[in-house]
Order: structure tokens, then C-alpha cells, then sequence
């Protein structure tokens, strides 16, 4: 099913996004790969105010390519999830609605998802500079001197993405793994 949905988003949009529906997304999200994370993370571990405000807000596992001329962003493709899983559980924690990124969640993220009535979406990876035509404005908020890493607001309008993991623990990567076997 298609939808649209505003960010930053409520959990009431959250419950109503099942795996398997395509998404567009308008409103502001954030981006943060490894680098971030893990600053965030240990900013946590010491009390220390987050750069960002989590709650209902969506990060986008990304780290941009530099901006052509005449650009808002260069190729924004998503990065392997995965990555950020060791983080994830305590992001979730303080607020955090969405992610988006590309491949598999650890057991623990998933457990997390749904602890925390959160949403992890898939956004296609090799369409990077076809998903940058989404994002209308680009800013570095937080940590500069981690370069492509660092943290951006960004508004997007319409961005595409795939609800992979819904707040009920619903993994489409398993369902679509099941519905094919029994085609076979």
C-alpha cells in the first residue's frame, strides 16, 4: 500500500505503517551514519545533551557525496544499517520514530523497534542520486569535522522509501523470503 507521512512523525503514523508498505515521506529528517552514532551514543554514556532532539524524529543512514554546483546534496544513497546497531537500541530509547537505511537489523534492534513502537524503512541502495532529487534543503547541524558523516537536517518532499521492519516486529525481509519459497 502507499502512503504519505510527514516527518517528524507520531507514533500514532508509526502504528499505522505495516511491513511491506511504500512510503513517501515529506518534513524534516536527519542524517547520521557510524561516525555520529557513535558520538551520540557516548555523549549519552557521559549525560551529555545530544546535538539533536530524537523524539519522533527519523535519521537516514547516510552519508552524502559533495553537492555539485547548483545542488542541495550530491548522491544520497543509504548505508548498510547494520552498522549502527550496536547504537540503535539506546537511540531508540530517547524518542527516535525512524530509520532508514538499507539491509538487515540485529535481533536486539528488532526487539528494540518494538519495544519502542519505531519503524526501520529501506530506501534503495544504487539510487543515490535519484533519491538526492528529494531532498529540498541540506545543512551540517552537528559534528563538521566528521565531514560526509557529519549531521544534517534536511528537508525532504515525497522521498521513497519501504517499510521493512513495522513497530509490530514485522520483518519484511523474512515475510518476502517466505512468500517466495512458497512459490517454489
Amino acid at each position: 500500500m502507499n502512503k504519505k507521512i510527514t516527518a517528524p512523525i507520531r507514533k500514532e503514523d508509526v502504528a499505522g505503517l505495516h511491513a511491506g508498505d511504500y512510503v513517501y515521506i515529506s518534513g524534516t529528517i536527519y542524517s547520521a551514519r557510524d561516525a555520529a552514532h557513535k558520538r551520540m551514543f557516548e555523549a549519552m554514556e557521559k549525560g551529555e545533551e545530544l546535538p539533536i532532539d530524537l523524539t519522533d524524529n527519523v535519521i537516514y543512514y547516510l552519508g552524502p557525496t559533495p553537492a555539485k554546483p547548483g545542488q542541495v546534496i550530491g548522491s544520497a544513497g543509504p548505508t548498510t544499517a547494520s552498522r549502527m546497531d550496536k547504537y540503535t537500541p539506546k537511540i531508540l530509547d530517547r524518542g527516535l520514530n525512524g530509520m532508514i537505511g538499507k539491509g538487515k537489523r540485529s535481533k536486539e534492534v528488532i526487539d528494540s523497534i518494538v519495544k519502542n513502537k519505531a519503524v526501520y524503512f529501506a530506501a534503495v541502495g544504487g539510487a543515490g542520486a535519484l533519491l538526492s532529487k528529494c531532498i529540498k534543503k541540506s545543512e551540517v547541524i552537528a559534528y563538521d569535522d566528521l565531514g560526509t558523516e557529519a549531521i544534517r537536517k534536511m528537508e525532504v518532499e515525497d522521498f521513497p522509501v519501504i517499510v521493512v521492519i513495522d513497530s509490530e516486529g514485522n520483518n519484511l525481509y523474512e515475510t518476502a523470503v517466505d512468500a517466495f519459497k512458497a512459490t517454489c
